[in-house]
């Protein structure tokens, strides 16, 4: 099962459902929702019941589910004239998904002609829709028009992906995925968060040094912790750039990626983008050297000759020491905080480092423990402020890590 998400945890999400045939992914979303923490009334209209039942999604709500103003649904729990009232009361986000044309003409136009319609006006949530239909209705120029009228109230809008259609065709219309809709909401909920109005910068994975167009020099950094923590930053209503050498994990929805391979790729796309940065937060595991020559070709073994090839290595440049030049130049990032991955001494070698790199916040963890760190889900780390105070984190998720360094970054910019 899925771990609880703080942001989503007790959280009041009002799905709707309308009548598209990507209906039944909403019936997956439900249920993610609900496994992490929120609580999830659905409200389907009568053209989404042709597809998927009430009780399909109560099943995985454990929750009642709405489908009519006149008649409450044998499980309802609100007066049938006054449901929208109640379902609008107290809830944290509407998400209308998937949303049909007619669903947004009748969203941009205000009409109150079933419960779903009546309830968004009742809401002082956001809203957040999700369209779904034919790629040629999807371009339709009224289409075009309910989706600006809705931007323009400030509205949520996931836009459709590519694909194929139930009708055999292509286009643009198709319903994203869970994950992009779970990022999506999540980016609606943590907009007004404690970072809201402020841009973080964070660098993920290990770097790759080339030795020949096969080889390459690289480390066990799987990204997932940078990850983590700017999945938290975007919770907390930061504009994100997430600068990235990781492969294989999904982008954070909301963030701004971009993607880097050596060590020198990561200099300069940190100095670019942490010009009136906010934040920077250095997970990537940068590699300390580099082959000084890349083989234009293959290196062969030699059958006659049994020596292996020596390789020379140079130094790669120190990102921290030139951000922390950069910073005495411009004032930016407001808050630096780096990572120190050791297999011994970790506290000294930690100690010694935020020193020399002149960060605000470093987070020092212990590569040699097998449940943490490098490879896997958890982490174990101590905090370390450049006034000298430490603080330690157990064993936990790497999202709760990624959450922990995000709140005390966000005490240092309220500091400032």
């Amino acid at each position: 099962m899925q771990e609880n998400i703080t942001l989503l945890t007790g959280k009041r999400i009002l799905l709707g459902v309308t009548g598209s045939i990507a209906c039944y992914k909403a019936v997956d979303l439900a249920s993610k929702l609900t496994q992490a923490g929120a609580q999830v009334d659905v409200i389907m209209t009568r053209a989404a019941q042709q597809f998927v039942t009430p009780l399909t999604f109560q099943a995985v709500t454990g929750r009642a589910v709405y489908t009519d103003m006149w008649q409450t649904d044998a499980a309802g729990s609100l007066p049938t004239h006054i449901a929208h009232v109640g379902l609008a009361e107290g809830a944290d986000l509407l998400a209308v998904i998937p949303a049909t044309a007619d669903t947004l003409a009748r969203l941009a136009h205000g009409l109150a002609n079933d419960l779903l319609a009546v309830t968004a006006l009742a809401v002082r949530c956001p809203l957040l829709v999700a369209p779904a239909m034919d790629g040629t209705m999807y371009s339709h120029p009224a289409v075009q028009a309910n989706l600006a009228t809705l931007r323009s109230r400030g509205a949520w809008i996931v836009e459709p992906e590519e694909g194929r259609f139930a009708s055999g065709l292509t286009g643009r219309g198709r319903l994203p995925e869970t994950p992009t809709l779970m990022g999506a909401i999540r980016q609606a909920l943590g907009a007004q968060g404690v970072l809201a109005g402020r841009r973080m910068v964070v660098t993920a994975g290990g770097t790759r040094e080339p030795l020949d167009p096969v080889r390459y020099l690289t480390n066990r950094s799987s990204g997932k912790q940078g990850y983590a923590v700017a999945q938290a930053a975007l919770d907390a209503g930061a504009a994100v750039t997430l600068i990235t050498s990781a492969r294989g994990l999904p982008a954070p929805v909301g963030a701004e990626i971009v993607d880097v391979e050596t060590a020198a790729e990561m200099h300069d796309a940190v100095l670019e983008q942490v010009d009136r940065a906010d934040a920077l937060v250095m997970v990537a595991a940068i590699a300390d050297f580099r082959p000084r020559t890349k083989a234009a070709n293959k290196i062969k073994k030699s059958e006659l000759d049994q020596n292996a090839p020596t390789i020379e290595l140079e130094r790669t440049a120190d990102i921290l020491a030139a951000v922390k030049d950069q910073r005495a130049r411009t004032g930016y990032p407001l808050v630096a905080v780096g990572f120190a991955a050791e297999s011994q001494e970790l506290l000294s070698y930690a100690r010694d480092k935020i020193a020399r790199k002149g960060v605000d916040l470093l987070v020092a963890n212990d590569i040699s423990a097998t449940d943490a760190g490098f490879d896997v889900d958890t982490n174990r780390v101590i905090l370390l402020r450049a006034d000298g105070t430490q603080e330690t984190l157990p064993l936990t998720s790497k999202a709760l890590v990624g959450e922990a360094i995000v709140e005390r970054v966000a005490g240092l910019l309220d500091s400032r």
